[in-house]
């Protein structure tokens, strides 16, 4: 049986994951997920690609009084209203466009003190805005296809920042599920086209640093698109909302 084997979330895009048991998945995604990012002071979005300092950093986003508490690896922590009221941003940094307003907060310090230069917490207007797709999912198959290919025992998933890991899979079957439509717990989603990588990939998620030249493996043993870019992973949209739970079936709708 295919299954949800974990859940990756994380209120700021770049910061270290979270992994809920369940989340409610709506039309936009999981709510709050990637809702705020960090900018500098063009109000360009800095990039966990080539951010690595990014990953050590933690958040919690109280979405019933907005607020949000951010962990400093000096074990600061700081927290406060997050409901946007400064300058207007708009971002083309990346495969998005990001518009939203800055956060003006008491954490501005500490990121800039981090960045070494002007850094500011900003929110997307919208959470849709903040991603290609509300949900992006890969399996244990492609997972394990990976390291095999890179040389390392085990891959792991939090490398790739996937809302859902899937069990019970083959190598990359994800990618034949293109324009189906698949019932995830409670929820169904159409898949689409397949996830491409950026440098983000090249680094541990708990330290940040580089320490594996996924993208090097993946353009190996998957080869490369017309543009160069290689892929993983596969985006999908929500056509059902509802709620998934690790552990919830994973099947045709």
């Amino acid at each position: 049986m295919i299954a949800v084997a974990r859940i990756s979330v994380s209120p700021v895009k770049g910061f270290r994951l979270h992994h809920p048991e369940r989340v409610e998945l709506g039309p936009d995604g999981v709510a709050g997920n990637r809702r705020f990012f960090v900018v500098d002071a063009d109000g360009q979005r800095l990039r966990s690609s080539a951010t690595p300092w990014l990953s050590l950093l933690e958040a919690e986003y109280d979405q019933a009084n907005e607020t949000l508490r951010i962990a400093f690896p000096d074990g600061t922590e700081i927290e406060g209203s997050v409901l946007a009221d400064g300058e207007q941003v708009y971002s083309t940094v990346g495969s998005i466009d990001l518009r939203g307003r800055i956060v003006d907060g008491a954490w501005a310090e500490p990121l800039s003190q981090l960045a070494g230069r002007p850094a500011r917490l900003a929110r997307a207007n919208e959470d849709r805005m903040s991603a290609n797709a509300p949900v992006t999912l890969v399996s244990d198959g492609s997972l394990a296809r990976f390291a095999a290919e890179a040389g390392v025992e085990s891959a792991d998933s939090r490398r790739f920042r996937m809302l859902f890991e899937l069990s019970g899979c083959r190598a990359h079957e994800e990618d034949s599920w293109n324009g189906e439509r698949v019932r995830i717990g409670d929820a169904v989603v159409r898949v689409g086209r397949a996830v491409g990588r950026c440098a983000v990939t090249t680094r541990d998620p708990d330290t940040g640093e580089r320490d594996l030249d996924s993208l090097g493996v993946l353009a190996r043993y998957r080869g490369r698109r017309d543009d160069g870019g290689v892929v993983f992973g596969v985006y999908a949209e929500v056509e059902e909302p509802g709620t998934v739970r690790v552990g919830d079936a994973v099947a045709p709708a």
